[in-house]
């Protein structure tokens, strides 16, 4: 519908009614709030993660919400699960790579354990099951969305956190390349990129009272973001709203690459 034929305009849907989502690291932390979140806005979410206990209490919690969730057991750093589950599904329609990791440490100290282990999963498992989901929308001939949960930390350096950086900053360089390869097929590949947000994984950090007033510091919005504060962000960029948004990088991130 074009403004300038004076008809009324409507914002487009926010809905994800008879979609099929696809959740990596939907165990835990920023998975588990993407997964509510897109059922929530009605789609059919497949949770995904290697911890069978913690997907089935997703599953029962997101049920018991009057959603609609399903757990598949995969450990996204082999490439061969992923084509053995992930592959099988009859249909993907959004993806939401979260599985991520981080050992933060000096640049010094850093070993190639956690070197290969942080981008074997933020980088190389990001890549491999966004290959099968693209191939899944390719051939279903209706499109998709890909959203990558990349970092502030993809688009400023921070010491301790070397590697993770390198592996942010390589995944906002897969999404942009991603989504122009992508566009005329009709899948449609983003990126978010949030601050510190408190889940189990950084808790932890904040038990250091220098660190956690020397990242309020550098926050404009002066507070620490919780799992709902991305929720939003991934059913925006998941829907029909977003149908124009491809290649693009959504901060929460409290102002702090504003700086």
């Amino acid at each position: 519908m074009s403004a300038d034929d004076g008809s009324a305009l409507r914002t487009p849907s926010m809905r994800l009614d008879g979609l099929v989502a696809v959740v990596s690291g939907a165990g835990r932390g920023l998975g588990r709030a993407c997964a509510f979140a897109l059922a929530e806005a009605g789609a059919d979410v497949v949770l995904v993660s290697r911890t069978q206990a913690e997907l089935e209490d997703v599953a029962e919690s997101i049920r018991a919400a009057g959603g609609s969730a399903s757990p598949l057991l995969c450990d996204v750093t082999l490439t061969d699960q992923i084509s053995e589950t992930i592959g099988a599904l009859e249909r993907i329609d959004i993806l939401v790579n979260v599985a991520g990791t981080n050992f933060p440490e000096p640049l010094a100290v850093v070993t190639e354990e956690h070197f290969d282990r942080t981008m074997a999963l933020n980088v190389k498992a990001t890549f491999m099951v966004s290959q099968v989901a693209a191939q899944k929308m390719e051939t279903s001939g209706r499109g998709g969305s890909i959203i990558n949960v990349s970092s502030q930390m993809g688009h400023v350096g921070a010491p301790n956190r070397t590697v993770y950086c390198a592996s942010k900053h390589a995944v906002e360089g897969m999404t942009k390349a991603m989504a122009v390869e992508l566009a005329p097929k009709k899948i449609r590949v983003n990126s978010i990129g949030p601050t510190f947000i408190l889940t189990p994984m950084t808790e932890p950090f904040f038990e250091d009272k220098a660190f956690r007033e020397d990242t309020l510091r550098r926050i404009p919005r002066g507070k620490v973001g919780q799992p709902e504060d991305v929720m939003g962000a991934v059913v925006f960029l998941a829907s029909p709203a977003a149908d124009l948004i491809t290649g693009a990088a959504l901060l929460i991130d409290g102002g702090w690459t504003a700086w």
